[in-house]
């Protein structure tokens, strides 16, 4: 059983799914003062065995808050439904549930009304990286900067806190930006592997090694990427152009229909860079297909 000493902060928990499960562990490692609540009681049995307080309702848990009250729901559905009639005055709320940059936009103005502090979440971690530092898990923040500040040292127990903005939809909006990012380095993962599906004498864990070190080598191109769409000059430190990608794309295409391997997963990506050529941008980088998503 953990021993907790005055001097840390309390912290009030509602939602103890993995994550949430997670986050009691580090947090009581820590030396926090924790009370726990979760819809299905059972799963408050092991932080209760680890010194956990455990509240009968989600009204009694905020009420005895004293430090943070920490979200770790569902959804956004989720949030409101356990929140509903619970008197937030004067609390400190931190909602680390899943959600999208404008659901945490109107859970800000709705923590507002209700006379709390407001603080958005995004985890970039899975629950085995949590309290555990050197597997560079973080979490992002966002919304009022005092609360985060206050809470920084709570925060940081169980993962990396970085706050990266006022506007409460900014943690949900990175969070979403970097895992859109992962899954389209999936996807190229998934194709790559697909290709080299028919070659049965082919090392797939040599293959596998080769293709992360060079995902890793090519990571650097967002540095490139991001100095170009500040700059407005598509063409800044270009060594490839879209032109040279485009046609080069006709021998990625043509291997995959050699190997049998439907292209779905990369061939959008290729519509973009020839729309973007011919409009004529053909030496340009690839900053230019941003804003062919509209994003720009």
């Amino acid at each position: 059983m953990n021993t907790h000493t005055t001097s840390k902060t309390p912290i009030t928990l509602l939602g103890l799914g993995d994550m949430g499960t997670a986050l009691a562990r580090a947090w009581l490692a820590a030396g926090h003062p924790l009370t726990v609540w979760n819809r299905t009681p059972g799963r408050t049995r092991p932080p209760a065995d680890e010194g956990a307080r455990v509240a009968a309702t989600p009204a009694e848990a905020v009420a005895s808050a004293t430090g943070p009250v920490v979200l770790c729901l569902l959804d956004d559905a989720s949030v409101g439904e356990v929140l509903d009639g619970v008197d937030l005055n004067g609390k400190d709320v931190v909602n680390l549930t899943t959600n999208t940059p404008s659901q945490a936009r109107e859970r800000a103005r709705w923590a507002a009304d209700r006379g709390a502090r407001f603080l958005d979440g995004g985890i970039m971690a899975i629950p085995p990286m949590i309290g555990r530092p050197e597997t560079g898990g973080y979490v992002f923040y966002s919304g009022d900067r005092e609360l985060f500040e206050d809470h920084r040292a709570v925060l940081e127990a169980p993962a990396g806190a970085t706050f990266v903005g006022e506007e409460p939809g900014h943690a949900a909006l990175h969070d979403v930006a970097l895992l859109s990012a992962m899954t389209g380095m999936f996807a190229g993962i998934t194709h790559a592997f697909a290709l080299v599906g028919p070659e049965k004498d082919l090392d797939r864990i040599r293959f596998a090694t080769l293709l992360a070190d060079w995902l890793g080598a090519m990571a650097g191109a967002a540095h490139g990427m991001a100095a170009q769409l500040v700059s407005g000059d598509y063409t800044e430190g270009v060594t490839s152009n879209l032109a040279m990608m485009t046609a080069a794309n006709d021998t990625l295409l043509a291997t995959a229909e050699e190997q049998a391997t439907d292209p779905r997963l990369i061939a959008p990506y290729m519509e973009l860079m020839r729309r973007r050529v011919a409009q004529g941008h053909g030496d340009e980088g690839l900053a230019g297909t941003v804003g062919l998503l509209g994003g720009a």
